[in-house]
């Protein structure tokens, strides 16, 4: 397994085991503790968004057999990085619905019941808007979060026809080292033929010239 995944794997687990101690301990606080506990807990959450897009960047850029195996470690890491989130909204709608309340009590007993609506009124639309803001930047970090997993995605795959270019420039490099080879291997018979071809011609006009010295001899003398 690759070391720099092991790294950060490691760096997570610890991570996720002390937000999930912190999500504990935001459900029995409450008041102020709790609030700074919950930003604690999200500042967490963000360093976990970036070790698992460390790791995915990690796992796609190794071999496919050891790719697919960590790939699949790292969804169940997602998985369990969401259901910290969800038990972090509850909490942070727990302590909305809470802060409304005490808002809407107090302005009850020091003003008049018309003062009264018109607090809790101006308290409700206050809500609205908090509530109204936080999801539209929850909207804008997920879709951030997309784009990002899409980018991580696309690294990985140029990763990937990198490594078969690099192979099929290998191969290529080979393909060409054959060829001079037997380019070579070819000039080499063909000079073997053409110093056979000598030899042989040498030969024959050898027997010829013999021949023809017995049938001078013989037709002669």
């Amino acid at each position: 397994m690759s070391e720099v995944f092991e790294g950060y794997e490691r760096q997570y687990c610890e991570l996720s085991a002390n937000l999930s101690r912190k999500c504990n301990s935001a459900a029995l606080a409450d008041g102020e503790q709790k609030n700074q506990q919950v930003s604690d807990i999200k500042a967490g959450l963000d360093d976990a968004d970036v070790l698992i897009r460390k790791m995915d960047l990690e796992a796609r850029s190794l071999q496919p057999s050891l790719k697919a195996t960590l790939l699949a470690k790292l969804r169940e890491y997602k998985s369990d990085l969401n259901k910290l989130k969800r038990e972090v909204k509850k909490l942070t709608s727990a302590n909305s619905v809470q802060a409304a309340h005490e808002e809407l009590l107090e302005a009850g007993l020091a003003d008049s019941h018309m003062a009264s609506a018109n607090q809790r009124e101006r308290v409700m639309m206050t809500t609205e808007r908090l509530n109204q803001s936080s999801d539209r930047i929850r909207e804008s970090r997920r879709a951030a979060l997309e784009t990002e997993d899409l980018g991580v995605s696309i690294l990985g795959d140029l990763h990937q026809q990198r490594e078969t270019l690099l192979h099929s420039n290998t191969k290529l490099h080979g393909v060409d080292d054959a060829i001079d080879k037997s380019k070579k291997v070819l000039t080499s018979m063909s000079r073997r033929i053409t110093r056979n071809k000598w030899i042989l011609g040498s030969i024959i006009a050898a027997l010829v010239l013999a021949i023809l010295v017995i049938l001078y001899f013989k037709l002669f003398h």
